[in-house]
């Protein structure tokens, strides 16, 4: 079964700004998302988190990666996957 999730933004401007953040295009690792205006795939952040790394570990393995795009990227998820009022979405089967 697929579900599909339709959400109502609050914070449109927010959004827009993620376009500055991740960059997907086939020409780059493959159409992996990446870093803006690196060749880090998000992906990397994350497997560096599950494995117990700090942010700290992987900026400095990665030094191409800011600071402020990591933290952006987290806050857009943590706004993301926080919605406790289902005004904000709803769920499809």
């Amino acid at each position: 079964m697929m579900y599909y999730m339709l959400i109502f933004w609050p914070d449109f401007d927010y959004l827009c700004n993620m376009k500055t953040l991740i960059t997907i295009s086939p020409d780059i690792q493959s159409g992996a998302p990446v870093f803006y205006n690196t060749r880090v795939p998000v992906k990397n952040l994350f497997d560096y988190l599950k494995a117990g790394d700090s942010m700290d570990d992987f900026l400095e393995d990665f030094p191409s990666v800011k600071k402020s795009q990591v933290i952006a990227l987290l806050k857009f998820i943590e706004k993301t996957l926080s919605f406790s009022d289902s005004s904000h979405g709803q769920v499809f089967a």
